[in-house]
């Protein structure tokens, strides 16, 4: 009977492979999911190569208006900007600089556009490459069809069939291009007038646009590339990437890898809208940082210099306050040397930068210091603590201590440190502003406020992962101090409601208080984007002593659960006018905002792992959807992304820092990660479904496993964990003794 259970088991584990392998990972991506956002931002469409500098969506105001203006030929700090448009109609009348056109037939995926143009008159197809791309632009009509490529602000040139010029951006920052036509045009010119003036082949200025004039029935392929150093550099990306490939060449490729890099987790079982969510998100988690290195040298956002990149690819464009807790420590497991890579790139970014502080949000126009806190020294300790160990430990200690000592921990800032700063060094926390009391702190945002509860919060997290790395160093003093520090939430824990609650620079809890409402737009005088319902679990690193500060793990669970029960204190449309960030809300709790990814995680700290197993399934299964509004919040970069493959796989990094993960409740019944030389972890879930959720028994590498986590050893060089699911929960994982590792018990000395 065992042995036909384990055939029975083989046969269908057969089944669900054959049909994966029916279709490439890549045709489950839908570029669609979630460009209607809820509220805020929504997702955008990219086309790209996994982390290419080159990146491509429609310019439109939002999914549902019906004209482009233009088609971009590079974005530039993802939603932020774009560069170069590009215009194609064969409608009579004037010229315009970026022409408004409708569309139809539209189809994306990562690596091809294509749309019927120009009340369906042109019809465009786009595919990139890593620095370059080709569009395909046929002309469907009789009447001449022109082709208009407009700087924003900067200069165009046209001569025959080769088009150069730049175009100025934010922070001084200049993107340069080298384009060539396959077919003579019938005139060329500058845009004068909204008309094609072929005495003049130069633009400069605002809109500086160039003509391109050709006969109707015509097909034109525009292949281009950019650069951030030189137009000269263009040329060479163009010679080595595009200059002699078709459409369908650069498509094929651009197809091949990304069925390369998504494969890298492969999945079976499931519904079809799971697969296509989670390789959606993976794509994601693949937009952001990108690579802006070309033939062996990058252009610094941090010093405006050309560097070499020493055979290590420079990355930016990384919104670490949010990549820090999944999308980094996803490629830690799946790409190690690509995140090394990233990490230098980092380290480099701190190096050219004069005041050597680590960065925050680096991007390609600069530094812009966004959010609080500076969490990238969490992605620093815990690839050290996972075993990445190929970059310089020494100088990344260094620029983090920086960047949390001397700069201000004032959000949005960056202006050197304040008496905020030596207040929260002598005091422990960062004081709130007394009712009435007028803000006089230099370098402080009118907008974005103090954030006092949220910065003490994160900078305690931040200063325990600076112990981590100093301990690693052997700089035990350093470490023991830092250490302390992370303990200094408890400066603001309420003992009397639990929650982590504002006081003055008297050491006065702010009163009277609503930790649903208090503290203005975004909650902002006290929090950050979020109430103080989600900065009451924000104890990333020591979930252990939050247990013990909220009175023992039933009173911790009486608190989670009220989280995702407690109504949100009147009408939707009043909440969200006042937290508009606080997006997909299951009670209290927001699923569209990243500081809560953790959240529903923290019932295995508590003896109730089956509650997590259940929340994560539900979470995912409400607010991640194969459609249009499938994303609950801001997705930033691989922000919410990560959150969404981790859970999917079966477990989730609490701690980034802390090499450990929890589990959770996998969607898929066979999931393979390919990690570095060749090693493959393998998680097994059979009958795990929507309602098999529930763990039973676990082994890791076939030693049972009874507790709700691992470390990142057991996996690091492959493996196999086993989960035997259940539609019903177990106490599975509840002892006392399975509790996830937090930080250290408190030095007192």
């Amino acid at each position: 009977m065992r042995e036909l259970s384990r055939l029975l088991v083989l046969i269908l584990w057969l089944a669900l492979w054959a049909q994966a392998m029916a279709t490439d990972v890549v045709d489950y991506v839908n570029p669609y999911m979630g460009n209607i956002s809820h509220l805020l931002k929504p997702t955008y469409p990219t086309v790209h190569l996994p982390y290419g500098m080159l990146r491509f969506y429609p310019n439109r105001g939002s999914h549902v208006e019906g004209k482009v203006s233009g088609l971009p030929l590079i974005v530039v700090n993802h939603r932020e900007n774009s560069c170069f448009a590009l215009s194609v109609t064969q409608t009579e009348g004037q010229l315009h600089p970026i022409m408004r056109t409708d569309y139809d037939n539209e189809q994306i995926k990562p690596y091809y556009y294509s749309s019927d143009l120009d009340e369906q008159r042109v019809t465009v197809e786009m595919s990139p490459l890593q620095h370059s791309a080709i569009y395909k632009l046929q002309f469907n009509e009789v009447q001449p069809g022109f082709l208009l490529l407009n700087s924003g602000n900067g200069e165009m040139h046209v001569q025959g069939k080769c088009i150069t010029g730049y175009q100025n951006t934010w922070g001084g920052v200049r993107v340069y291009l080298y384009a060539e036509v396959d077919r003579a045009p019938v005139a060329t010119g500058a845009l004068q007038s909204h008309r094609l003036d072929d005495t003049q082949h130069s633009a400069s200025g605002d809109n500086a646009c160039v003509v391109l004039q050709y006969p109707g029935k015509s097909v034109v392929n525009l292949r281009y590339a950019v650069s951030y150093i030189s137009t000269e550099q263009a040329q060479r990306n163009f010679n080595a990437e595009v200059a002699k490939k078709s459409l369908e060449q650069v498509m094929e490729q651009g197809r091949n890898v990304w069925n390369q890099e998504l494969g890298k987790i492969t999945v079976t079982g499931g519904t079809e809208n799971d697969r296509a969510v989670f390789y959606t998100s993976l794509y994601r988690c693949m937009e952001r940082p990108v690579c802006i290195s070309e033939q062996g040298q990058y252009f610094c956002p941090a010093d405006h210099q050309v560097h070499s990149d020493e055979g290590h690819p420079f990355y930016t464009d990384d919104w670490l306050w949010d990549t820090y807790r999944a999308a980094h420590p996803l490629r830690m497991l799946i790409d190690p040397e690509r995140e090394t890579d990233m990490i230098r790139s980092l380290l480099r970014t701190a190096e050219h930068d004069p005041r050597h502080w680590f960065p925050t949000f680096p991007a390609v126009t600069g530094d812009s210091r966004r959010m609080n806190c500076n969490h990238g020294v969490a992605v620093v300790a815990d690839a050290w603590g996972k075993g990445l160990h190929d970059f310089d430990l020494a100088k990344a200690y260094d620029y983090c201590r920086r960047g949390i000592e001397e700069k201000t921990l004032a959000p949005w800032s960056s202006h050197d440190a304040t008496w905020l700063d030596t207040f929260y060094r002598d005091h422990g926390y960062i004081p709130a502003l007394k009712p009435g009391e007028r803000e006089n702190v230099p370098g402080v945002n009118s907008w974005e406020k103090r954030q006092p509860v949220a910065v003490t919060l994160g900078t305690s997290y931040d200063q325990w992962c600076l112990s981590q790395i100093a301990t690693a160093l052997g700089r035990n003093d350093e470490a023991r101090h830092y250490l302390r520090c992370s303990y200094n939430y408890r400066n603001l824990f309420n003992p009397a409601t639990s929650f982590f609650h504002p006081k003055d620079k008297d050491g006065q809890w702010i009163e009277p208080f609503d930790y649903r409402f208090s503290g203005g737009i975004g909650a902002r005088e006290y929090y950050d984007e979020n109430n103080g319902w989600t900065y009451r679990w924000d104890v990333q690193h020591n979930p252990a002593d939050l247990v013990n500060l909220m009175g023992g793990r039933e009173a911790f669970v009486k608190n989670l659960d009220q989280t995702f029960d407690e109504w949100l204190g009147t009408e939707r449309y009043n909440f969200y006018h006042q937290l508009p960030d606080q997006t997909g809300n299951v009670g209290q709790f927001t699923m569209g905002n990243e500081p809560s990814m953790h959240i529903p995680y923290l019932y295995n700290y508590a003896g109730q792992p089956w509650k997590t197993q259940k929340r994560v399934r539900e979470l995912v299964h409400q607010w991640f959807r194969n459609d249009l509004m499938g994303m609950p919040g801001d997705e930033d970069g691989g922000g919410l992304s990560g959150f969404v493959v981790f859970s999917m796989i079966g477990f989730y990094p609490v701690t980034p820092g802390l090499p450990v993960y929890n589990l959770g409740s996998p969607f898929f019944n066979d999931i393979r990660i390919s990690l570095a030389g060749g090693k493959v972890l393998n998680i097994q879930a059979p009958s795990a479904s929507e309602q098999a959720k529930y763990i039973m028994s676990a082994t890791i590498n076939g030693q049972p496993c009874n507790r709700p986590w691992f470390n990142h050893e057991d996996i690091q060089n492959g493996g196999t964990i086993m989960l035997n699911m259940s539609s019903r929960h177990t106490n599975w994982g509840s002892d006392i003794g399975a509790m996830p590792p937090s930080a250290l018990p408190y030095p007192h000395h």
